[in-house]
Order: C-alpha cells, then sequence, then structure tokens
C-alpha cells in the first residue's frame, strides 16, 4: 500500500491512515475521555516549502536547494533531461505544476488505438497502469496482502509439519511468510485489535455526534477545523464537543480541511480496520481479478492494464503529491517548486487502496527501466511479499539498466532491521543486497515536532538515509490545488528528486555513485535525536547506515569530483515477451 499504509480516497483519509500505532492508541483514548487534551498541544508553524531550505540562511533544515543551483550555475553546467518514474497510486495529469514536465511517449500516438512502439501496451503517452481492464474499469480499493498470503497458502501449510532444514531459500521465505500470516490472521493478539476496534467505532461515533451538536450551535453544516477552533460558546456540551472534535483535527494537522471531509474520512478508516478484523475468517475479495483478468501466477501474460494514469481525483491524490515534490516546475511562481528542474514524470500506476501485487510493481519497475528511467521513486510498502522473487528478478534488470530506486521506509515506527517491509533490496535466493537501491526515513524539524518524524521506520541497516517528510506542501489534484501531507512517502520523492539533480548535471554518474553521493554528503546532526519507536535520544547513525540527512548542496559538490561510471545502455523499444494468445 502507498506509504501512510493506504492508497489515500482523500486528503483526510491520508491524514487519519498514516498515524502510527502509538499515535492512534493516544487519540482513542483522548476521545474516550481517558487522557487529557494537553497531549493535542499546537506545534510551531514552518514554511511552506521548508523543505528545500538551507539551515544556516534559514533556520530550517531543508536540504539546501538554491545553494545546490548556484553550485550548477557557478560551473557554467547545463542540464539534461531525466526521465523519473513514479510508481503509485496515479497522477493529476491536468495539474498546472506539472503539466509541462509528464513524460511522453516519444514513439506513441495519443488516442489512437494502436501499440505505436510495439511495447504491447496501447496508447501508453505518460505511462501505464497495471490496475486498469481493458475495457476501461480500474481497481481503486484492493485487499491487504497478509489477508492473500493466509487464504492462498492455507491449505498448503495449516497443520502440517515442516522440516525448515530441507526447504530451498524461496520456499523457506514462503513458509515462513505464511506463519507470519497465520498468526496475524489467527491473532494471537486478537483481543488488543478488538478493543482497538471497539474504540475506533467509540471515538467515530463520538465525533459523528459532537459534530451535529457543533452544526447547530455554529449555524452552519461545513466548517474548516480552524473555524472551530476560533469557535467559543458557554454551553457545556457544546464546549466538550469542540474540544473533543478539534482535539483529533488538531493532531492529524487537518485544520484546513472541513468536517464533512474528516468525518468521511474516520468513517472509512473504520470500515477499513473492520475489514481487516474479518480478514481472518473471509477470503479476501478478488478486486483486481475481476478488473484486469489477467493469469496472475503466469509473469509473461503481462499486456494487461490500460492508459489510465490519473482514474480520480481521489485515487491520484497521493502519486500527484509525490510528483510535484520530486519536479514541479521550478520558479514559475506557481504554487510550489519540485526538487529537480528538468524532469519528466513517468507515471505507472500500480498502488490501490489496500496493498499492491507484486507482479504489477515487478512489471512497472521492468516498464520504466525499458522505456528509459534513470530514477524510480517508490512510495509505498506492505508487510508480505508472496511473489518477491518477480521483484527482485526486476530490481536486478533495472541495474543492468542503470537505473537507481529510491524506496520509502513505512511510518510504523518499527525498525526495519528486526521487522518485515516490501520491496526491500533483499534477494531471497541469495545472501545479497541491490547495490541500485536508496531507503528513505523521514526527518522533520525541530519546529515540526523534532528532526526525526515520530512516525518514521529506521534502522542502522536497512534504512539508508533521512530526508524531509513532515508537512511537506505540494500538488494534490484539482488542476491548481496544493496540500501539505506527511509521511516517508513525502521523504522518499525528495530523495528521488535529488537523484535526479544529480544525473541532470552529471549524467555519466552510475545508480551506485549516485547512491553513494547521496549518502556521503548527508548531514549528521550535531545533536541526538528521538528514536521514533523508543523516544530514546540516540545518534541519528544509530538509527540509519549514513546518519545523516540529505543535502543537495553537499551532494552536488561530492558529484562535481568524480569520474562518471555509467556504462551507455540502449532503450528497449520492444518487448521480447509476446502478447497474450500469440505463438
Amino acid at each position: 500500500m502507498v506509504i501512510s499504509n493506504f492508497a489515500p480516497l482523500s486528503i483526510l483519509q491520508y491524514k487519519i491512515k498514516q498515524m502510527n500505532n502509538i499515535m492512534k492508541r493516544t487519540l482513542l483514548l483522548a476521545l474516550s475521555g481517558l487522557t487529557g487534551l494537553a497531549l493535542f498541544a499546537q506545534k510551531d508553524e514552518v514554511p511552506k516549502g521548508w523543505h528545500l531550505m538551507d539551515k544556516t540562511s534559514s533556520g530550517f533544515y531543508g536540504i539546501s536547494t538554491d545553494k545546490a543551483y548556484e553550485f550548477v550555475k557557478s560551473k557554467k553546467l547545463k542540464s539534461k533531461t531525466v526521465i523519473v518514474a513514479v510508481i503509485d497510486s496515479g497522477i493529476d495529469t491536468t495539474h498546472e505544476d506539472l503539466k509541462a514536465i509528464l513524460w511522453k511517449n516519444p514513439k506513441e500516438i495519443p488516442g489512437n488505438g494502436v501499440d505505436d512502439d510495439k511495447n504491447g501496451y496501447v496508447d501508453d503517452v505518460h505511462g501505464w497502469n497495471f490496475l486498469g481492464g481493458r475495457d476501461g474499469q480500474n481497481v481503486e480499493q484492493d485487499s491487504y496482502e497478509a489477508s492473500r498470503v493466509y487464504h492462498n497458502l492455507k491449505s498448503k501449510y495449516e497443520g502440517k509439519e515442516i522440516d525448515k532444514s530441507t526447504l530451498a531459500p524461496d520456499e523457506l521465505f514462503e513458509y515462513e511468510m505464511w506463519k507470519r500470516s497465520e498468526t496475524e490472521m489467527g491473532g494471537s493478539d486478537s483481543k488488543t485489535s478488538s478493543l482497538d476496534l471497539v474504540l475506533l467505532k467509540r471515538a467515530f461515533n463520538g465525533c459523528m455526534k459532537s459534530d451535529s451538536l457543533l452544526r447547530k450551535a455554529m449555524g452552519k453544516d461545513k466548517y474548516t477545523g480552524k473555524e472551530l477552533g476560533e469557535f467559543n460558546s458557554d454551553d457545556p456540551e457544546v464546549k466538550k464537543a469542540k474540544n473533543s472534535l478539534f482535539a483529533l483535527m488538531s493532531a492529524n494537522d487537518a485544520l484546513e480541511v472541513s468536517n464533512v471531509e474528516f468525518l468521511e474520512g474516520f468513517g472509512d478508516y473504520v470500515n477499513g480496520e473492520e475489514k481487516k478484523a474479518e480478514a481472518g475468517s473471509t477470503p479476501p475479495k478478488k478486486y483486481r481479478a475481476e478488473v484486469v483478468q489477467d493469469n496472475y501466477y503466469d509473469f509473461n501474460d503481462r499486456f494487461y492494464g490500460n492508459n489510465n494514469v490519473m482514474v480520480s481525483n481521489k485515487s491520484a491524490l497521493h502519486g500527484t503529491h509525490v510528483s510535484g515534490i520530486i519536479a514541479a516546475v521550478r520558479k514559475n511562481g506557481v504554487g510550489m517548486d519540485g526538487v529537480a528542474d528538468n524532469v519528466r514524470i513517468m507515471s505507472l500506476r500500480a498502488v490501490p487502496d489496500g496493498d499492491e501485487h507484486d507482479k504489477d510493481i515487478a512489471l512497472a519497475i521492468r516498464y520504466a527501466a525499458d522505456n528509459g528511467a534513470s530514477v524510480i521513486n517508490m512510495s509505498f510498502g506492505k508487510g508480505y511479499s508472496p511473489e518477491k522473487k518477480w521483484v527482485d528478478e526486476a530490481v536486478k534488470y533495472a541495474e543492468t539498466k542503470g537505473v537507481l530506486l529510491v524506496h520509502a521506509a513505512g511510518n510504523d515506527a518499527k525498525n526495519l532491521d528486526t521487522t518485515f517491509n516490501y520491496p526491500n533490496p533483499v534477494f531471497i535466493t541469495e545472501k545479497k543486497r541491490a547495490g541500485n537501491w536508496i531507503t528513505v526515513g523521514a526527518s522533520g524539524d525541530p519546529k515540526a515536532g523534532g528532526l526525526t518524524a515520530n512516525f518514521s521506520n529506521y534502522g542502522k541497516e536497512e534504512v539508508d538515509v533521512f530526508a524531509p517528510g513532515v508537512r511537506i506542501y505540494a500538488t494534490v489534484p484539482g488542476g491548481n490545488t496544493y496540500q501539505n501531507l506527511q509521511g516517508t512517502s513525502m521523504a522518499s520523492p525528495v530523495v528521488a528528486g535529488l537523484a535526479a539533480f544529480i544525473l541532470e548535471y552529471y549524467p555519466s554518474l552510475s545508480p551506485q555513485q549516485v547512491k553513494m553521493v547521496i549518502e556521503k554528503s548527508a548531514q549528521s546532526p550535531a545533536d541526538n535525536v528521538k528514536n521514533p519507536g523508543t523516544g530514546d535520544l540516540v545518534s541519528l547513525a544509530d538509527i540509519s547506515r549514513s546518519g545523516g540527512v540529505v543535502n543537495a548542496y553537499e551532494a552536488i559538490k561530492l558529484a562535481s569530483t568524480l569520474k562518471g561510471e555509467r556504462k551507455p545502455i540502449p532503450v528497449k523499444t520492444k518487448s521480447t515477451v509476446k502478447p497474450k494468445g500469440k505463438n
């Protein structure tokens, strides 16, 4: 799922569903009247675009983009266009700050219904939608991988004694994955989960009652969180209603959102949690299979989907925000600036509301590599990967094509050295790591809650760098609309944009060199930071490989000292796999 652990259906759902478990429980307790509202004290404000600023000149812990551009200008360097593939939920192709930077397939004639470039994908002008049907239908909602794994492998493993020493690496991976799903679906902690669900329902019902009372007291049916905060009443019941609802909206940084959107998002979240609770006893609905209609377990059956890379505003929220962070047109006086100034965004839709399917991700990576992408951003993840071998092979293929993959670490405040998060760079059939992969945690600013985001996953071995991911202002669907969102989903495109920027001006660098540049130039904070999982003060080097937050200025300076090692690789224009039904 998208790395707020869902593919968003609205901005509110995005904000609510990205809450880590600790914050979720705190909110539930507060709304249940078991703890005080002081927990919801407002953080200081940070300016729009703080993530691009320079700490020395502004005081904010951004990545120093202006200094980086001044450096390349002083060197009189000219930029080369870089293609960045965004594997995500979709993109608003009509957005004022993105239209000019969309990738256009040079060998495809738009709208003629012909596969002009013979790559197996008809009219793939801006990319491809691997969640679409040939009849124009599209998958927006899907099930969760834990449930799919549990029910798909139940008959193979349930109640059977398995000698793990006899299993091949991929078989062992599958068996241990199923055992984890059995625990999760069977629910060794199901009582706790049931309590959470009860509290969630109680909290939601309480919000609905508060909203009904507030509408009457305020004399209007629609109001923002900010308007609610400014509203005063002497009625004790109204004051109580205001405090409870405002606390939840404030804690989720949703003061600019209306009560209608907020409650819709909260309700959908509760419904989603109910579905998860039912997943152990009920096999998941086959949302994708009904629409896409491929033979999922035949990897050669890959010519499915359609060319609708937007689908809807709801579907495209996450991918639109990510794309803007990478490459929204710089210095045009509109909206906000992307990190990179000469990029074309290739949109590959493969992430639904629910968990993505490994086959779609593997094919999206291959599509990007075959069509000239130098960087792929992947702001999604899940705890299970039944077809990981396909993804591993795609990652290896991308490496042969000189492609760097950038992946969000996730928002569960967990240590990835000891937990599971997919996709990842560790190949299951061999003890090797992909050399063309960067995993990104989310940093913030002391004025926005701290230098490490309290939701970010971390890991001394598994998280390479941190990058700004708190209150990031960027494009959202609507043509001319922008919004603050946060998550490692936002930190990853900061790094993808930085990688593209480096390659614009130093195109001879290999993906391994770009990875090294970004990591070696990352800036280590002088003070200790909070471990998101424990709250302990630690060195950033204790929770990431580089021990630093990325910095564009330092990165481009280091890049300028290197001799490029990139090998010229021709772009594949014709598929070697025959379309379904042809011999």
